[in-house]
């Protein structure tokens, strides 16, 4: 009988690549896969033989993304591919066909239907978790290692991860916690990638081979040599090269209206233009618009129209102005677009099926446009190598170098992807060419219990099987193999210290005891010398002696070491400097001892932590000896993200019971914002009413929680940010979007992004069971869900 993978490869149009086949089988044969393979190697087909199998066998089968953008592109496909009725969508913004045999779903929305133990996950067969590498995400990484500790045991997991460097790390995990698992790894690209450089005006390879080699090019090195040996270029004519110091040799760099044209000249487009700046990627299009350069033509401009108007009539004549409409459609119509975060998100739609198209040639975009959304190209360009992350400058990683880069290269249409670095004087031809041939990255996770997660456990575990179950997380998987090496070093330290104890023997006396003796007198003169140079708060902190207690101190010690029998030792000297090798190596094995005992059973001791921290607020009570929800407990189990235990703290005390429905939105807006600048355009105007009492109410619940958060030894919590909420609250109150945007200076994609953040700790509310409370929630999603809220909520 043929099996389920023939017939599986018989309905596509193409042959299976080997590792692709190898990731099959085992599927089909009952192992689960993890998947590591370069972006746009064909990962997501492992996927789809997943759902092809749970079919077959008559069982549900759900796939996991990491975006709702990636979501609703693969309900679409899936739709597409088996019909709509058999597919289904949960994001959390939309809730369609929930119950059907395929359902696709960000990743959250999993872990709360495990935590909630749904129906739905009776005979789950498979889940597909997609982009799986966002485990290491600092902010969203736990929510995939919750997944897959708590799903049931008979679901088979199917990982698709980027190239990482320890695929067999994790799969060992996945296979101690999940059962027999299979790791599958491909380092080939299917589109061979050439990388090259802009020199100036001068495209230059990167490689002496650009596919192969990963020798620096010999003329991109002459290049940069004759460049450093010009003296810095600092008259006001060059400042237009933008990307060095002023200490740096001055390279012309092409605007990016000259870059395109060379792009256009090589046969180099389509390409995606990477800039680290939504303001730089919006600057990028008026400069290629102004500079009157067209890359479509009268029919491919006739066809973009029609597709513009067809996805957007919808909006009214208002909005279209507030969006800069026109603007943005004689650019589309140019054959070039921004796509970043801050654009309404059917605008980035449309760019994006403007680009799949080829009725789009350029895409001037952030690094966001990488994370996996179906937009491959020619060519990629990185604009620099380096981006601000929030405090500084900084180089971008090889992982995100390969991120970036994997878009390049469309299978089935290139035979060849291209990328591009433009050169700048603060770049080195063997540091860039490192980044460049670092295909891999390590995956490392990011877990941590929150307090959302500590509730969870103890209700469907208790104390102690939560402590175990959090010991089989990756983060401590990794922190055992760790601790494995670190004592590995103990051990040839140790060796090492015998030796030095061999060395260090006399015999007229102990001469540690001696050494121990010149040491502190050392310390006192380099602690008393360092003091003179601080402040009096910090001598009188470190207890540092005065100049009389520190002569006494030292005078008398110096009559202890000529008392010693072995300072008559005619060896004293060479004994002396073993026995300071031998206090060096003793601090540094004592360092390492103490590093494995903070990372011995570090996430259970974390645990512990945040549940003795819960019983002292009362979310937690102590039963017959075992750990049990309060009835404060069971609503902080239905609160999930970064301020959970903020937002329960703050329903429990009916600080949001008396306000309206505006001032709630606009409270809300004080806990999910974070400004990420600091901008004094940014209003700090408060609304009326009482929002100043509530706000201030919140304010000391903060502080409250960070006085018991210091005690216990716990992450502290952010303070709030009230820099929107005045325009929070206008919007509620039915003000114009401009009027808001104005106030608040913030992209309309931002603006919309804030709304769905708000209305997510809203649609919480309703479901926590004070009926006030959640009438007031319900209204006040009505009042910031309309206009083009509304009309973008679901892209």
């Amino acid at each position: 009988m043929n099996s389920q993978l023939e017939y599986f490869k018989s309905q596509l149009k193409f042959g299976l690549d080997d590792f692709q086949l190898e990731a099959c089988k085992y599927l089909e044969d009952g192992f689960g896969v993890l998947v590591a393979a370069p972006t746009g190697a064909g990962k997501t087909l492992v996927g789809e033989f997943a759902i092809h199998l749970a079919i077959s066998r008559k069982q549900k089968v759900f796939y996991t993304t990491p975006i709702k953008a990636l979501s609703n592109q693969k309900y679409q496909e899936l739709g597409d591919r088996y019909g709509f009725d058999r597919v289904g969508l949960l994001t959390g913004d939309v809730n369609n066909n929930g119950d059907a045999e395929i359902v696709v779903m960000t990743t959250e929305i999993l872990r709360n239907m495990i935590y909630e133990n749904s129906e739905s996950l009776i005979n789950l067969g498979f889940v597909v978790l997609d982009e799986v590498h966002y485990l290491a995400d600092r902010f969203r990484g736990p929510v995939w290692e919750e997944v897959i500790l708590h799903l049931p045991k008979s679901t088979k997991l199917v990982s698709l991860s980027a190239t990482v460097s320890n695929a067999e790390e994790f799969g060992g995990w996945l296979s101690e916690v999940r059962g027999p698992t299979k790791i599958v790894v491909s380092q080939n690209r299917p589109v061979p990638l050439n990388q090259h450089v802009l020199f100036g005006d001068k495209m230059l390879d990167l490689f002496e081979d650009s596919r192969k080699s990963t020798v620096v090019s010999r003329e991109l090195v002459a290049k940069h040599l004759e460049k450093q040996r010009q003296p810095a270029i600092r008259s006001k004519s060059q400042s237009k090269f933008r990307g060095s110091s002023r200490n740096e040799p001055k390279i012309p760099k092409l605007g990016k209206s000259e870059v395109i044209a060379e792009l256009r000249d090589n046969d180099l487009l389509p390409a995606i233009f990477f800039i680290f700046s939504r303001a730089a990627c919006d600057a990028a299009v008026t400069a290629v618009r102004e500079a009157s350069l067209r890359l479509t033509s009268r029919e491919e401009r006739e066809q973009i129209r029609s597709i513009v108007h067809q996805e957007t009539n919808e909006l009214s004549e208002e909005d279209r102005q507030t969006l800069g409409y026109e603007t943005w459609l004689r650019g589309l119509e140019n054959g070039v677009a921004a796509h970043h975060a801050g654009l309404l998100p059917t605008f980035k739609q449309v760019v994006e099926k403007l680009f799949l198209q080829r009725l789009v040639k350029v895409v001037f975009a952030t690094e966001t446009l990488a994370l996996g959304i179906n937009m491959p190209a020619r060519t990629v360009v990185l604009d620099r190598l380096d981006k601000f992350n929030g405090e500084g400058r900084v180089q971008i990683t090889p992982g995100e170098y390969t991120q970036l880069t994997g878009r390049a290269g469309r299978r089935g249409i290139d035979t060849q992807g291209h990328s591009v670095i433009q050169w700048a004087g603060n770049l080195s031809p063997e540091n860039v060419a490192a980044l460049a041939s670092k295909r891999s990255y390590p995956l490392i996770s990011a877990f941590k219990p929150t307090y959302n997660m500590a509730v969870n456990l103890v209700n469907a575990f208790g104390r102690a099987r939560a402590r175990e179950v959090l010991e089989t997380s990756f983060a401590q998987f990794q922190a055992d193999r760790s601790v494995v090496h670190l004592a590995k070093g103990i051990r040839d330290k140790e060796i090492s210290l015998s030796g030095y104890r061999e060395s260090i023997s006399c015999h007229l006396g102990d001469f540690n005891e001696y050494a121990a003796i010149r040491r502190e007198i050392t310390d006192l003169e380099r602690d008393f010398s360092a003091s003179r140079k601080g402040s009096r708060e910090q001598y009188e902190e470190r207890k540092i002696p005065t100049k009389h207690e520190l002569d006494k101190r030292v005078s008398r010690l110096r009559q202890q070491l000529k008392e010693h029998p072995c300072h008559r030792c005619d060896e004293r000297e060479n004994h002396a400097r073993w026995a300071e090798r031998w206090w060096r190596l003793r601090r540094e094995t004592d360092a390492t001892i103490a590093q494995i005992e903070s990372r011995t059973n570090v996430i259970a001791k974390n645990f512990d932590r945040l549940c003795d921290q819960l019983l002292d607020l009362e979310y937690l009570k102590l039963v017959n000896g075992e750990l049990e929800l309060t009835t404060h407990g069971e609503m902080l189990s239905q609160i999930y993200g970064d301020r959970d235990l903020v937002i329960s703290e703050i329903v429990r005390r009916n600080v949001w019971t008396e306000v309206d429905a505006a001032t709630l939105a606009s409270l809300i807006s004080t806990i999910t914002f974070e400004s990420r600048r600091d901008d004094d355009t940014i209003s700090s105007r408060m609304p009326r009413g009482r929002f100043e009492d509530h706000f201030m109410a919140q304010v000391e619940i903060v502080r409250q929680i960070d006085r018991s958060s210091k005690r216990h030894q716990v992450r502290r919590p952010e303070q709030l940010d009230p820099s929107i909420a005045y325009g929070i609250h206008r919007w509620a109150t039915g003000s114009k979007l401009d009027d808001v945007l104005f106030e608040i200076d913030m992209p309309v994609g931002d603006f919309i992004r804030v709304i769905k953040q708000i209305v997510d700790v809203l649609e919480q509310l309703t479901r926590l069971g004070d009926t006030r409370l959640a009438a007031t929630a319900q209204h006040s999603i009505e009042s910031v869900k309309r206009g083009i809220v509304a009309y973008a909520y679901y892209a």
